[in-house]
């Protein structure tokens, strides 16, 4: 099987890219795409959360604060660590240092995460109201009832602010991973529509090809086997009558090739319906007039359809071109199956006669290259030493 002919000296071809859903997940669709941070990134986020609280404490505190506040304050700031596991948990342990300390930063903080993972879940308002209750109500409750209307109408209004822009924050992020998770959808959902639009075209591609196959195709040769039967039944020539036999018998066999393929064209291509398999390799060698010696190890007792048709079309186009571009030459054929996929190797000598030049449009390796990828596999061609041919061919069983 030389390279005569043909203009690919190799091919190798596997597996299928990415799909454009995840093309554009990969990429990031807009500002608003989630990516997962890493762990480094968290980490210093939480750091960072942690000493803004302590730090607002410990720059407010006064040096004759009473013990109670400072051990609620220091217990605001330690739930500023957990408050991603325990959202609503962390407001309630924040809040008293707040109330009766100045955990105000870390209240806050709480908060904001809280309205992040619940939005407006009735968390949500509860640790509003808390955080809202603790920036009006000053503690000791003396101090307070000594405010006058206006103080109190100004701490209400804070106690708005405080509460509220942590709310903001946590709504706007919710909306951000909402904003990206739609994106995300509707990225799927116009990659799924490509799809089947591509098959429709594909599916309308196919029908139009077995309409004219049968139609040309097939008529023409069905008029070659009745030419040569009429040739057989006249003549008298033992030669003559032999090679009527033999083009009768081709033709035949060419009219069942073409309905097969024409079921399968019908059909489209994830039909799983009857064709030539690793079964009929049999058959094939025996009919192909070139020397085979085929090995096969490792064999699984039940192979897709899909799978044992593309390892019958890979032997079959081989033998073709050996007959066709090293006339003579012997075939190696090695089949195996391991590690969940099934290798092809055909391998041929130099051609030992001079063969008349027999048309060849190049296109049979390119197609078993498409076939291979379509199924998650590879192929592959190369010359060989003694200057013969050889193909490599695999195909995983998992699909």
């Amino acid at each position: 099987m030389s390279t005569e002919g043909l203009s690919i000296p190799g091919i190798s071809i596997a597996g299928s890219g990415p799909s454009a859903a995840e093309r554009v997940r990969r990429r990031g669709l807009s500002l608003f795409s989630s990516v997962p941070r890493p762990a480094v990134v968290i980490f210093a986020i939480e750091a960072a959360a942690v000493i803004l609280a302590v730090l607002d404490v410990w720059l407010v505190i006064p040096e004759k604060a009473q013990p109670y506040s400072i051990y609620l304050s220091g217990a605001a700031c330690l739930a500023v660590v957990f408050r991603r596991q325990f959202p609503f948990l962390a407001v309630l342990v924040a809040v008293p240092g707040f109330l009766a300390g100045w955990a105000q930063l870390a209240s806050m903080i709480t908060l904001g995460m809280l309205a992040t993972r619940r939005q407006l879940h009735w968390q949500t308002w509860v640790g509003a109201a808390l955080v809202w209750t603790c920036r009006f109500v000053q503690w000791p409750l003396e101090d307070f009832a000594e405010l006058s209307w206006r103080e109190h109408i100004l701490d209400g209004i804070y106690g708005v602010l405080v509460a509220g822009m942590p709310i903001a924050i946590g709504l706007l992020i919710g909306a951000r991973a909402e904003v990206s998770h739609k994106l995300a959808e509707l990225a799927t959902s116009r990659d799924r529509e490509r799809r089947f639009h591509a098959d429709a075209v594909r599916a309308e591609e196919r029908a139009r090809l077995a309409r004219e196959m049968h139609d040309v195709v097939s008529h023409q040769i069905t008029l070659i086997a009745m030419q040569a039967g009429a040739l057989q039944a006249q003549t008298t020539d033992d030669r003559s009558l032999e090679t009527a036999q033999v083009i009768r018998t081709l033709s035949k066999r060419t009219l069942e090739e073409l309905r097969s393929l024409l079921s399968v064209l019908r059909a489209g291509p994830d039909d799983d319906g009857p064709r030539p398999g690793i079964n009929d390799l049999d058959r094939l060698i025996r009919t192909s007039e070139v020397p085979v010696h085929l090995s096969v190890e490792h064999l699984p007792e039940a192979l897709p359809n899909q799978v044992s048709a593309a390892a019958y079309r890979t032997v079959q186009e081989c033998l073709t071109n050996v007959h066709k571009h090293a006339p003579g030459a012997t075939a190696t054929i090695r089949i195996q199956g391991e590690h969940g996929a099934l290798k092809i190797e055909v391998r041929n000598e130099r051609a030992r006669t001079a063969g008349e030049a027999l048309p060849s449009g190049g296109h049979g390796l390119t197609g078993l290259a498409e076939r291979a990828r379509l199924l998650g596999g590879s192929f592959e061609t190369s010359g060989t030493e003694d200057g013969g041919f050889r193909v490599r061919a695999r195909y995983p069983l998992d699909r």
